[in-house]
């Protein structure tokens, strides 16, 4: 074989290897890009950003205050507090003639804040004693697991009445008492992997540095767990909207005039009759939209973020 023949071939092998050259992607850019593969959960993205923005600025359309009583239709709600478009009631009144579209607009400000925040921060919380548990393992251990087989045995609506009882009802009070509940969201599964990459070569190197304990676990052992958090976050933060739904259903949560979507299903549930639907059916649809966006949302990071996917 000639040397242009040979310089031939090599050209022919350099552009074939060329073409099929697969570009190397991080974690997180591979994990993206599953994610927006996923067609429900990128709309269940979009449904709950249009739940964000009505939250944020629905009450500005709003013709009625939220606490505005409509005099004109109080005592007569089955024949006149329908929704209409003329005296600006969209989605009709409540039982006390009270607009029921500015009361959705305050109850899904309330619900999601209560959410977006309370779920986030209960399952940091669990997370960091989960991995300090894992990591140092022995009595603090033991300890860690025995209060969490305490905990998750006390019924949380009794732990609810008891802290309202002495603290108030309030929307801050709300989303404390469901931090201390649910400390332990995020604990079991971050203490069972950080067990597993305790022993690993990066920790014993980061350990022959001199590197204290608290910054091997936040500098090395957290980031390596977060795909964990922010796939149990997607899964807490539902699961907490529906805790807020149920005590504010069973009357021990939101006080008047705030209100929250258990709260207004709770009304509506209470007062509705076959000719006051609406006042069960719109904070209802927007609670089911909510769930089933979260839930939707939640899968598709756990099909994107799992490395067995990969």
């Amino acid at each position: 074989m000639t040397s242009a023949s040979r310089r031939l071939k090599s050209r022919e092998f350099a552009d074939a290897a060329a073409e099929e050259m697969i570009t190397s992607r991080s974690f997180w850019a591979d994990a993206r890009g599953r994610f927006l593969r996923n067609r429900m959960a990128v709309f269940s993205v979009f449904m709950l950003l249009c739940l964000v923005v009505f939250a944020l600025f629905g009450h500005t359309i709003a013709v009625w205050n939220y606490e505005e009583i409509d005099w004109a239709v109080l005592g007569q709600v089955k024949t006149e507090g329908g929704p209409s478009l003329e005296n600006g009631h969209w989605f009709g009144v409540d039982e006390l003639g009270r607009d029921l579209y500015a009361r959705v607009v305050q109850g899904t400000r309330t619900s999601l804040m209560v959410g977006f925040v309370a779920g986030p921060l209960s399952v940091m919380l669990g997370a960091l004693i989960g991995a300090m548990a894992g990591y140092f393992g022995g009595r603090f251990d033991q300890t860690v697991m025995g209060l969490y087989t305490i905990w998750i045995s006390i019924p949380y609506i009794i732990f609810f009445v008891v802290w309202q009882a002495f603290f108030g009802r309030s929307l801050t009070q709300m989303i404390i008492v469901i931090i201390i509940v649910n400390w332990t969201a995020g604990l079991l599964i971050v203490r069972g992997q950080v067990m597993m990459l305790k022993n690993r070569e990066f920790v014993d190197a980061a350990r022959m540095l001199g590197m204290s304990d608290m910054a091997i676990i936040f500098k090395h052992l957290m980031p390596n767990v977060l795909w964990v958090v922010v796939i149990y976050t997607s899964l807490v933060i539902p699961e907490v909207i529906m805790a807020e739904s149920l005590v504010s259903f069973l009357g021990v949560g939101i006080q008047e005039p705030n209100t929250s979507w258990g709260a207004l299903i709770s009304e509506g549930a209470r007062t509705m009759t076959f000719g006051t639907l609406w006042q069960l059916a719109f904070p209802a649809m927007f609670f089911v939209i909510a769930q089933v966006s979260l839930f939707y949302i939640g899968d598709g990071l756990r099909d994107a973020l799992d490395p067995k996917e990969r």
